[in-house]
Order: C-alpha cells, then sequence, then structure tokens
C-alpha cells in the first residue's frame, strides 16, 4: 500500500492563490510595487515622472491641445513656493516638487471624489507618500510651517488652473481656493498664460528639476 504524504495545512492551494486580488503593480522600471505596503526600494524616479505626465489634472476638462497633467502642476507648485519663501532649502522645494506623487499610482482624484471616498484612500495616499519621501531622502514628515507653504503654493496653482484652463471664474476660484499672494509679477504672468505641455515634455522638465535640486541635498 502505497505510503501518503502528510499534507501541510498551512501551504495555500493553487486555486486560494489564483484567486487572491492582486495587490501590487508592474512600474516600467520593472519594480513590482505592492500598492498596500509601498518599499521604498520598488520606487523610481523614472515611474514617477512617467506616470504624473500621464494623468490629467481636473478630470481633463482643461483647454488645449493636451491634458494639463500632475507632473506640470507639481512643477509649478514647486515654483510657488519657492517664490514664496525665497531661499527655501532644496529638500523642501523636492518636498513641494513630489506633493503629488503618489498619484502616478492612484490618479487625481477631484476634491469631492477624495471626501466621498473617505480616509481610507488618504490613509494610503499618506502611506504611498511617505515610501517617496524615504526613497528620495528627505524628511516622511516636513515641519508644519513647509506643509503649509506647499499647501499655499498648491492653492495658488489651483486658482490659475481653473481660471486659465478649467472654466472657472475668478469669483468661484477664489471661493474655492483662496486669493493668489506675494507672487512677483514674472510668474503671475507666467500662470496666467497657462498652457498644457505634451506629456513627453512634462515628464522631461520633471525629471530635470528633480535631478537639479537632489544635487543639493
Amino acid at each position: 500500500m502505497p505510503v501518503q504524504k502528510p499534507q501541510n495545512k498551512l501551504a495555500p492551494s493553487i486555486k486560494t492563490i489564483a484567486s487572491t486580488p492582486r495587490a501590487w503593480q508592474r512600474m516600467l522600471s520593472g519594480r513590482r510595487l505592492d500598492l498596500l505596503d509601498p518599499s521604498p526600494l520598488d520606487i523610481e524616479i523614472s515611474d514617477i515622472a512617467h506616470g504624473l505626465a500621464r494623468v490629467a489634472r481636473w478630470n481633463g476638462q482643461t483647454a488645449g491641445d493636451h491634458a494639463f497633467s500632475v507632473a506640470q502642476h507639481s512643477l509649478i507648485v514647486a515654483d510657488i513656493a519657492n517664490a514664496l519663501s525665497p531661499g527655501l532649502s532644496a529638500k523642501w522645494q523636492l518636498a513641494a516638487l513630489l506633493h503629488d506623487s503618489a498619484e502616478y499610482v492612484i490618479g487625481d482624484l477631484i476634491s469631492p471624489f477624495k471626501a466621498a471616498i473617505g480616509l481610507d484612500y488618504k490613509t494610503f495616499e499618506i502611506k504611498l507618500l511617505a515610501a517617496v519621501h524615504m526613497r528620495v531622502g528627505i524628511p516622511v514628515a516636513p515641519p508644519q510651517k513647509i506643509e503649509r507653504l506647499i499647501k499655499s503654493a498648491d492653492r495658488m496653482a489651483a486658482f490659475y488652473e481653473a481660471t486659465v484652463l478649467a472654466g472657472f471664474n475668478e469669483e468661484e476660484a477664489q471661493k474655492f481656493f483662496g486669493v493668489p499672494k506675494n507672487l512677483n509679477n514674472v510668474l503671475t504672468e507666467q500662470l496666467c498664460n497657462l498652457e498644457p505641455l505634451p506629456s513627453y515634455k512634462a515628464q522631461d522638465d520633471f525629471l530635470k528639476h528633480y535631478e537639479h535640486l537632489s544635487q543639493d541635498l
């Protein structure tokens, strides 16, 4: 009579493994990013730049021949933060550039939809952003002063995007994003004449700015 091998009751069956929902994403760099527990080792700046340059702000409801990307928005926020706080250190300029970096994985949900989804979305976003910060070597939790600065820059960028590209009138934009203040004339003129960049250009500009800032860390 043949001897039966003892079964390992702890080992998952092939059927169980196949039915387990996939919770990771393969990146173009070859990295496999665990979405539930993202590791800094699986995060590449090239993937972030590539993804953000192809994620549309405002659900794509912007004027122009190209989508207005999160990569271009991130560059604008970094410029505004630097204008609001002249002499801002490279690590905090980098924090401004990467403030929406989690969206290379989760996309850019408009604020009303984020509110509808609730805390779980925000928790996931914060966890992924923390992994990005660790990957590039900047503090996971910037000081509150820097957080407020980046938030102000983000809202100012949104004001100009809304009024120049997304069909908002100034009264609406002021209600939701406030009135931009303390920007120099050159930057203000640039923001009043926003034009969406092609994805390849937004990606290239994002990477160049990242490389420039990372040299001074």
